[in-house]
């Protein structure tokens, strides 16, 4: 289902580094495993067994088939862990163009994004092409405070309950938040609507496999109990540490550390289908957010070949050597389309006929990683079977433990961050949020410095 392909990153560092890192990583190992680490309050996503119950997962498809049933589009608000884990999903395994679609070749509602951001544009235009369809709305907020999905929240809740009205609004929204507390909570016991929980021992970056991700994922007509076998496989594959046969999850792990120590300090994740572009995002999200911190960690970007060779090829090639990259790769496409033979060679393409697209794009890949590993530039590969639900949950929770140890390797807490605040604090300041009077004085008096 999902390998770690090795071979190219291996003339940068050798077998006697990785085995001079195993103690540590038996270190980190055990206390992500025993729950004894930095920040083991927010590990609740590691045993994946433990995180729905069955009662729970019914609950998911039942409402999820009745807003299936009642809706055209699906609005999930929300920003960050929030929604990125679902979107990852729901893009990777649908059409790439269910919005073109006509309805009835759809399998599900088209699922559309708001509250990630702040432009007045994008929430307005999104407005006037739902005046003409079916509409529902999942907002997911543990605080449900947060300034993006809670201003998205208030005028779109007031545009369905102009549309609909209020009993009937009822049946359209439903809640992700906290158990017990916050605005979303208050609303939701308040009005009536269904709503799920964010578990409190799962960060946001984290939560793709729990109600946060797999109410929308499901809405969208993907097989979530297949997401989470996939993920299953990947937790019983990754679980043990063994120092004589060290498993993909912690190679990769281990590699990425030892690739820092030699100042490649920018993983770019490369991806070969258009499909994963959103996933690349959550990627980013959950690296960036884990382990950048006490002036540590790698930093995340994101490619997708082969467009981007034609763009950012010449840097990679020949630019700084800061940089090395994990590729996603599919052993096999969902389709078939083969080159055609044409008597007429003016563009030359006649050694392609009968080749499919699969074999040329798979071909590409590795030209490229010879190239960009001759050009000093590491390169690790991740193979996966095909494009589905269930290779999707095994990539996902084998870069979640894989994030977590690497945290651990490098002295930090993977689960908390500090950092995300500070733009928070004076955004808040500088529009005038009640309580920030001091810091809105202070920040006015240096921009006029």
């Amino acid at each position: 289902m999902l390998s770690l392909k090795t071979q190219q990153v291996m003339p940068f560092i050798s077998e006697e580094e990785l085995q001079s890192l195993l103690p540590f990583m038996a270190v980190a190992h055990r206390q992500l495993e025993s729950g004894s680490g930095p920040g083991s309050d927010f590990t609740g996503w590691y045993h994946v067994p433990e995180i729905n119950t069955e009662k729970n997962l019914q609950e998911i498809e039942e409402v999820a088939a009745r807003l299936r049933e009642s809706s055209d589009i699906f609005l999930v608000l929300g920003i960050g862990g929030s929604y990125l884990g679902a979107r990852a999903v729901i893009e990777a395994c649908n059409h790439h163009f269910t919005a073109l679609l006509d309805k009835s070749q759809r399998r599900a509602p088209l699922v559309l994004f708001a509250g990630h951001q702040l432009s007045e544009d994008y929430l307005a235009e999104l407005c006037d092409i739902l005046e003409d369809y079916d509409i529902s709305l999942n907002v997911v907020s543990k605080s449900g405070t947060t300034t993006e999905t809670a201003i998205a929240f208030r005028i779109l809740r007031s545009f369905m309950e102009k549309k609909y009205g209020s009993e009937e609004l009822k049946q359209r929204i439903v809640v992700t938040t906290d158990a017990n507390k916050g605005a979303l909570r208050s609303y939701a016991d308040a009005a009536g609507v269904d709503s799920f929980v964010v578990p409190d021992d799962i960060g946001g970056r984290y939560s793709v496999l729990s109600a946060v991700g797999l109410l929308p994922i499901a809405v969208a007509g993907i097989n979530i109990r297949e997401l989470l076998e996939g993920a299953n496989w990947a937790y019983e594959s990754y679980l043990k540490f063994e120092p004589d046969h060290v498993n993909d999850c912690i190679n990769y792990a281990l590699i990425r550390h030892l690739l820092a120590q030699r100042g490649y300090l920018l993983e770019m994740m490369v991806n070969y289908e258009p499909s994963m572009t959103i996933f690349t995002e959550w990627w980013k999200q959950l690296y960036g957010e884990s382990e950048g911190k006490c002036g540590r960690g790698i930093f995340p970007v994101g490619a997708n070949f082969t467009t981007d060779l034609h763009s950012l090829g010449q840097y990679i090639q020949e630019g700084r050597r800061i940089l090395f990259e994990t590729s996603i790769l599919y052993k096999a496409s969902q389709c078939e389309m083969r080159v055609p033979q044409q008597d007429d060679n003016s563009d030359q393409l006649n050694y392609l006929a009968g080749r499919s697209l699969h074999e040329i794009n798979r071909t590409a890949a590795l030209g490229t990683s010879l190239a960009h590993v001759r050009g000093g530039v590491p390169n690790i590969s991740l193979e996966l079977s095909k494009r589905s639900p269930l290779t999707m949950g095994a990539l996902i929770y084998f870069f979640e433990k894989a994030c977590a140890l690497s945290g651990y390797l490098d002295a930090i807490n993977p689960f908390n961050q500090p950092g995300v605040e500070a733009y928070k604090r004076n955004m808040f300041a500088l529009l005038g949020k009640p309580g920030y009077e001091d810091l809105r004085a202070e920040l006015m008096e240096a921009m006029n410095n």
